[in-house]
């Protein structure tokens, strides 16, 4: 599908995806010149999201890489069946020399394609989603290197892999760690803030709409305040902060109470140390009193 960056906007504002229109034109780059796209900002700010919507948009297959420590190639790229090469040694071993078993155990039949694998070998353009790429080792990011660049693979046993379909590839990162230039290079950047007060009304408009423009100002004004002026240990995600509105609407509250701040609080901060910091710093009170401000 060849987009234009107003088409692009458009689709992503029809999806539900709200942002400035600075990501709008980055996101539009990476697919224009079919290079990654690296994602960087703190959990929750709609990271991830972008890949899934592009799916939509593009109607096409998202395949995920769940990124984690410890995770290796055989887990990204591909598997042999093991349980299915030892049932078929057990068939010919009395028919067949060694070297006829060991060609007929390695071929495609016995071969499980994982995300990376899936991605190149995939018919159709799908959207590949590299999910918290560091949370990974150093050594598994320098290995994507080949992928990211030629989008291709090697496999002893089969050879080299070379996709014929260059899938969109998304990248988040959290920035737990700092990735290394060499991946940066070979990626459109993009760093992800939290949506500035105007553009989180509208994302609650469009994914909490049960909630009254009242009650919607009041959330996002409380959960921007919070954000700006209060060191937590995690800051309220967009995802929180339309929780919080479905929450407070499902109890039939049109507006902030200190009352409904503090029963519903658990919903907004994840972290028991950031309630207890949140009351002792500022208060119910005085959190009215800003979002009401």
């Amino acid at each position: 599908m060849n987009l234009s960056i107003t088409e692009l906007s458009k689709f992503l504002e029809n999806k539900g995806y709200i942002t400035e229109e600075s990501v709008n034109i980055t996101i539009f780059l990476a697919l224009k010149l079919q290079k990654p796209l690296l994602v960087e900002g703190a959990p929750g700010v709609g990271k991830t999201e972008i890949a899934k919507v592009l799916s939509q948009i593009l109607d096409v297959e998202l395949i995920r890489l769940q990124c984690y420590e410890g995770l290796d190639e055989a887990k990204a790229l591909y598997e042999w069946n093991y349980k299915k090469q030892l049932l078929k040694i057990q068939i010919m071993k009395d028919d067949s020399s060694t070297d006829e078993i060991e060609k007929d155990l390695f071929g495609d039949e016995y071969l499980l394609s994982r995300p990376l694998l899936k991605a190149i070998r995939s018919k159709e353009n799908p959207v590949l989603l590299i999910d918290e790429v560091d949370k990974v080792e150093p050594e598994f990011e320098a290995f994507l290197f080949e992928v990211l660049s030629d989008y291709q693979v090697s496999i002893p046993e089969l050879g080299t892999i070379r996709s014929t379909q260059i899938p969109v590839v998304v990248l988040t990162s959290n920035g737990e760690r700092e990735l290394s230039d060499a991946l940066k290079r070979r990626c459109i950047y993009l760093y992800i803030d939290y949506p500035s007060l105007e553009k989180e009304l509208e994302i609650l408009r469009i994914k909490a709409p049960e909630a009254g423009n009242n009650l919607r100002y009041q959330v996002v004004k409380l959960v921007n305040y919070i954000r700006e002026n209060l060191q937590l240990r995690k800051n309220p995600s967009i995802a929180e902060t339309i929780d919080w509105a479905r929450a407070l609407t499902a109890m039939n509250y049109d507006q902030l109470t200190e009352e409904n701040i503090e029963k519903t609080l658990n919903l907004l901060l994840k972290n028991h140390d950031d309630q207890v910091y949140l009351q002792k710093e500022c208060g119910y009170e005085v959190l009215l009193q800003m979002c009401r401000a």
